[in-house]
This record gives structure tokens, C-alpha cells and sequence, in this order.
């Protein structure tokens, strides 16, 4: 009977122990997740500040406008996104466009071409589920305005754009050329149809730039104006070092010498900011006009993605970026999990000495002698 007891006493021991292994593993794997997947980006972005204007908006009786630029989202499509890196790269940008909104409460944000991978060329099933999971992702309250404009990959490059896929956008998007807030205007160009070839397109996006250009003070587009290459660039997430000297293509890295300069001669803004490039980058144009090139907001394009943060009035503005978490972070974080867990089951095994006690033996040998 003594025997049967102490059968049963050591299989309660063992279920004991299991269930607490169990339970340790499952805190573990709770804990990385909510850490990695939720909590650092709130760690990351409460550490962004509106930056200030010069001169006080109270003291001039300016309202300033708070507007927040991002680019190059790239949401994958059904031809090259594969379901693991659609769901990888879409979680991260939900959650860091999500926690940017409830921290920094922007009041209208621009998102600055390259929406989708896919565009220039997905179905129409294929889009419709590319615009269901983008109205998912950049979700937003009605008090905050969302303003988008068309890329290369929305709408294809100028060889391949068309009247279908521009009016297929608008229809979705209603991108308004000229947008006015708190007395500040924004033109938002469609810069893939600045060839100038003269097509139908192309002559019609220059004909609305012309009948706008006496209105407006600042300019946002998705390719950069002309320069030569990013060799002048700097910073940590401007381009790779091996990759600032390469020469830029016209009409296809930046816009052509041309088209630039009569951007610069019709809008005459008084700051640029464009995507397309994925990295940063700061130029002067023309009399010291300053363009500031907007770093990708999607891991699959950096490990170091942002946004900018725009305090303006009519009259001045201040920018300031904003960082998000690093992507080798979080996977350095799950890699040192994983090392942890599989710690922690081979010392329940057996098949490792648990180190605190390795340490506390070591201790007590080290003292006996």
C-alpha cells in the first residue's frame, strides 16, 4: 500500500512539474509576443515630438497644422506576396500607422506614393482585396484627413499608365490636386505623368499644375526632382554607402531636368517632399528651395523605417522624424526567446544542470576550499 502511495505521490510530482514547465513556457511566449508585437512600438513612438515653428503660432495668431508624411507602403499583391511576408510587413505597418495615430494625434497625413506593389498591373479582384486590407491598415478617424498620391506601382511608369488605372485609383482615393487647410496649400502631383512627351495624360496634368500654380505655397509628389544620385545624402537611413554614387536615371529613379524645372517655375513651393526612393535624402533646388526625400514606412523595403512629423502654418514650418522599431530588433528579441525556452526545457529534462544551480554549487565549492 506504502508502495502505491509513493507511486501515485512521484506521478503527482512529475504532473506538477510539467504543468508548471508548461505554464512558465506559455508567460515566456506571452510576454515576447506582447513585447514584440505591440508594446515596443508604443515604446519607440512615444519618444517622437511634434517639432516647434519658429515663430509661435499663439503669438501670430497662426493655427499650426500638424501633418505626417509617410511613403512607399508597398502592400503586396496577389502575383509576388507571399502570405507569410504580406502578413509580416502589413502587421508592422497597422500597428506603427495605429500607435503613430493615438500618440501624436496628426491632422491630416500624406502618404506619398507606392501605396501598392501591385497596382500597375493586378486584376480587378486583385486590386479590390489590395484596397480592402489598405483601408484596413491606414484606418483613421473621421477627424483626420488621409491624403494619397499615385505612384509608379500604383498606376504603372509612363509606358505603361493609362486612362483605366488613373481613373481606377481617383475612384478610390479622390486625390485632390490642390488641398487647402489652416491657410496652408498642398499640391499633390501625379509625377509619373510629367514625361513630357506631350501624350493626352501627360498634357493634361500639366494643364491642372498650370491653373493652380498661382495659389500654392508648398508642393508633395512621389518622385524626387532631378539630381544626379544620393552621393551627397546622409544619415543612417539615407541609401546604402555602396549605393549613393550610382547615377540616377531620368523619368525613372527622378524626374527629368525638364519637368523639374518647371515644377519649381509653376508651383514655386517653398518645401518638397517625395518618396520613390526609399531612403532619405535632403536637397536645395533652384533659390535654396529644400526637398526632403521620405524613407520607405515598410520593413520589406528597410530595417530602419519612419516617417516625418510637419508642424506648419502659412508662413513657416518645422519637420522633425519619427523612427519606428528597428526589424532586427524584433528578431533578435525572438531569437534570444527561443534560446531561453529551449534552456528552460532541456534543465526540466535533465539534460542541462539549471545554471542557479551550477552557480550556487560552484559557490559552495569555491568556499569549502
Amino acid at each position: 500500500m506504502g508502495l502505491v502511495r509513493l507511486g501515485f505521490g512521484r506521478q503527482h510530482l512529475c504532473l506538477l512539474k510539467r504543468s508548471f514547465l508548461l505554464l512558465k513556457l506559455t508567460a515566456v511566449v506571452f510576454a515576447v509576443l506582447l513585447f514584440c508585437e505591440f508594446l515596443i512600438y508604443y515604446l519607440v513612438i512615444f519618444q517622437c515630438d511634434w517639432p516647434e515653428v519658429k515663430t509661435a503660432a499663439h503669438g501670430s495668431g497662426q493655427k499650426t497644422l500638424k501633418a505626417m508624411f509617410l511613403a512607399d507602403t508597398h502592400l503586396l499583391g496577389e502575383v509576388r506576396g507571399h502570405w507569410l511576408d504580406k502578413l509580416r510587413r502589413e502587421w508592422q505597418m497597422e500597428r506603427a500607422f495605429q500607435t503613430a495615430l493615438w500618440l501624436l494625434q496628426p491632422e491630416v497625413v500624406f502618404i506619398l506614393g507606392d501605396i501598392f506593389d501591385e497596382g500597375k498591373w493586378s486584376s480587378s479582384q486583385g486590386w479590390a482585396d489590395d484596397v480592402r486590407r489598405f483601408q484596413k491598415i491606414f484606418r483613421h478617424p473621421q477627424h483626420v484627413q488621409l491624403k494619397v498620391v499615385a505612384g509608379n506601382h500604383d498606376i504603372g511608369f509612363h509606358y505603361q499608365m493609362s486612362t483605366y488605372k488613373i481613373k481606377r485609383f481617383e475612384k478610390v482615393f479622390n486625390p485632390e490636386r490642390l488641398f487647402s487647410w489652416k491657410g496652408i496649400n498642398f499640391v499633390l502631383v501625379n509625377s509619373v505623368a510629367l514625361e513630357g512627351d506631350g501624350c493626352h495624360l501627360c498634357s493634361e496634368a500639366e494643364r491642372e499644375l498650370i491653373e493652380i500654380s498661382h495659389k500654392l505655397n508648398c508642393s508633395r509628389e512621389h518622385f524626387p526632382l532631378y539630381r544626379s544620385s544620393d552621393a551627397n545624402c546622409s544619415g543612417e537611413d539615407a541609401a546604402p554607402l555602396e549605393e549613393r554614387g550610382i547615377p540616377f536615371k531620368e523619368r525613372y529613379d527622378v524626374l527629368s531636368q525638364e519637368a523639374s524645372q518647371k515644377l519649381l517655375w509653376w508651383l514655386r513651393p517653398r518645401l518638397i517632399l517625395s518618396g520613390h526612393t526609399h531612403s532619405a535624402c535632403e536637397v536645395l533646388h533652384g533659390a535654396g528651395v529644400p526637398e526632403i526625400s521620405v524613407p520607405s514606412f515598410s520593413w520589406r523595403n528597410r530595417n530602419n523605417p519612419s516617417f516625418i512629423m510637419g508642424s506648419m502654418t502659412p508662413t513657416e514650418y518645422a519637420l522633425a522624424k519619427c523612427y519606428l522599431p528597428y526589424e532586427d530588433t524584433v528578431l533578435v528579441t525572438y531569437c534570444v526567446a527561443a534560446g531561453f525556452l529551449v534552456v528552460l526545457m532541456l534543465v526540466h529534462s535533465g539534460l542541462l544542470v539549471s545554471p542557479f544551480l551550477f552557480g550556487w554549487n560552484l559557490l559552495r565549492k569555491f568556499k569549502t576550499t
